[in-house]
């Protein structure tokens, strides 16, 4: 698969340069590993208005100029192919592993899918991340895997995932790692001026230790401003400096790309966490982990007992999970924003880069959680669509109803294609994966998301359909009308086959005045009839009903000069 089956090097893993002296030296992290996701929105420039299929053909366009490469996939070259990537390919479903990978060319050429929808950009002048949790913790330095961006043929979501990892972190500061450092902005600030749950200070740094940005959560002015000029949230500069050439929608800098956001400012992610006993965890530190909630003592719980009565039944995949048996240490943990792997460090079954779970986790469970994002970011994609299209219709403009329409219609043909591309229920046959892919769909509800989502579409295209029948319906009553007080004239000329006047011997210009002379009221009678096609349609219904008096029925003939044409108001 693009992107992440280009394997770090994980022998040789820097380790967090941290203080433990406040943190048990019995429960620390051998290996911490964090893949943050970010679904955001690609917004069309205003010049184009349109929605292109491949965004990323235009950071290719941008050659030197762009820090993103493109990541090419090891499906090119047999003698690269690894055993990991033949198991990563064979955990999908057949259609899964077209979305993922594309299909190969046959002994005909290239048919059917093609190759895969996704293509991954990637950049690799950002080598490491420093952190500052708070005033009181030394700075904590991770080294960055990956720093990736998800294109999707046809569709305007792009998922940038970043990946950093150390060694020998304490459980607290991993709890308060994974709680404060996937934020794109600050919520609320604290007393002393820092952003509220968000770290201290966050830096990008190069291979060779330089600062190439840093995080800005302190400076409330600049998120105050931003919400208050453009009515939605800015993104902390860290982060802003990591899209680039890529621009925040309400920017001021030019971008090749806008963007803006699907969900709310904290980011889903992956972890990866091995202890030299991870049975030696307690309830607490699981819910801590499983829900990702502030850093607290082992031995008391994140919320009341009775909020977390269910939580093993509702958080936990304990299928390898058994504290009764040292064979069974393995856990995993899922609320839908958060999907966390514990193990024990020591086992190879479980610390493995290769063929073990911390090989598995950087893949398939990286892929399973990518592609159930990226249904959900999708799914609100479409709503927010929905929302914009509807709030843009003015039904007493013509132009606004036709654009309405042309909106809904292309949303339509979008979502379609979306449904047979990229949407399916189950990923995998291999019992677990699919248990862990139900497992993180279910917290997500995308199920329910896309049924809401449906049927609104469903609903929208209904409309257009009964609006162009009614249309319709509305031109045959006034070619009705017209065609029956046509009828009158017809009979009556054709009865006496057109000779009531002999003007054959008359000149040309006697002839043209007379035609004249008949087609200028023929063509008012004809404006006139389909102008109040309305009430002469009830007359004609009112002729029919032998119910109604002849003055009954002149009545409703009368309405035509009784009422004043109807003025739309204004709005």
């Amino acid at each position: 698969m693009n992107g992440y089956n280009q394997s770090a090097q994980t022998g040789e893993i820097g380790s967090a340069n941290a203080s433990v002296s406040h943190a048990s030296p019995l429960v620390l992290v051998r290996h911490f590993r964090q893949i943050l996701l970010w679904p955001l929105r690609v917004i069309p420039s205003q010049a184009e208005r349109t929605h292109f299929s491949k965004y990323w053909e235009v950071l290719e366009a941008l050659g030197e100029r762009c820090p993103w490469r493109e990541v090419v996939d090891e499906f090119g070259d047999p003698a690269s192919f690894q055993e990991r990537h033949y198991q990563e390919f064979v955990t999908f479903m057949p259609y899964v592993q077209r979305f993922l990978y594309g299909e190969g060319a046959g002994r005909e050429g290239q048919t059917g899918y093609g190759k895969s929808p996704i293509r991954v950009f990637r950049r690799r002048d950002i080598a490491q991340m420093r952190v500052v949790l708070d005033e009181q913790t030394p700075p904590l330095l991770f080294q960055i895997a990956h720093v990736d961006l998800y294109f999707f043929y046809d569709i305007d979501v792009i998922i940038p995932a970043v990946e950093f990892f150390a060694n020998d972190l304490p459980l607290t500061l991993a709890e308060d790692v994974l709680f404060k450092v996937g934020r794109a902005y600050p919520a609320f600030w604290e007393a002393d001026g820092r952003g509220g749950e968000c770290p201290r200070r966050v830096e990008w740094l190069s291979a060779t230790g330089e600062t190439l940005a840093a995080s800005d959560y302190e400076d409330r002015h600049r998120y105050l401003s931003f919400v208050c000029r453009h009515r939605s949230p800015n993104v902390a500069t860290h982060w802003e400096y990591l899209l680039r050439p890529l621009a925040f929608y309400h920017s001021d800098r030019e971008g090749a790309i806008r963007y803006r956001q699907i969900e709310y400012h904290r980011m889903p992610l992956l972890a990866y966490l091995s202890f030299s006993d991870p049975q030696s965890l307690t309830r607490g530190d699981f819910a801590r982990l499983a829900l990702i909630t502030k850093a607290g003592p082992s031995e008391t719980l994140p919320y009341s007992e009775k909020q977390l009565a269910d939580f093993e039944q509702h958080y936990c995949n304990d299928k390898f999970w058994d504290p009764d048996n040292p064979a069974l240490t393995s856990r995993y943990l899922c609320c839908g924003h958060a999907f966390v792997v514990i193990g024990k460090a020591h086992e190879r079954f479980f610390a493995d880069p290769e063929t073990g779970l911390l090989g598995q986790f950087r893949h398939q469970y990286f892929l399973i959680n990518l592609i159930a994002h990226f249904h959900k970011a999708t799914l609100l994609l479409f709503s927010e669509w929905l929302v914009e299209a509807i709030s843009q219709l003015d039904i007493r403009d013509t132009d606004s109803v036709r654009a309405f329409k042309r909106e809904i219609r292309r949303i339509m043909e979008t979502f379609l294609r979306f449904t047979q591309r990229y949407w399916f229920h189950e990923v995998s046959n291999q019992a677990q994966v699919r248990d862990l892919f139900q497992l993180l769909t279910g917290h997500l509800n995308t199920d329910r998301i896309y049924q809401d989502v449906s049927t609104s579409v469903r609903e929208m295209n209904q409309y257009l359909d009964s609006d162009s029948l009614r249309r319709q319906a509305n031109t045959v009553v006034r070619l009705t009308v017209v065609t029956t007080l046509g009828l009158i004239a017809t009979v009556s000329t054709g009865f006496l086959g057109m000779n009531i006047f002999d003007e054959t011997d008359n000149p040309a210009w006697v002839k043209l005045l007379i035609f004249s002379v008949v087609l200028v009221p023929s063509t008012l009678l004809v404006n006139y009839a389909v102008a109040h096609s309305k009430v002469l349609s009830d007359f004609l219904e009112a002729l029919a009903d032998k119910k109604l008096t002849w003055w009954d029925r002149l009545q409703i003939l009368f309405r035509i000069w009784r009422e004043p044409p109807q003025k739309a108001a204004k709005p």
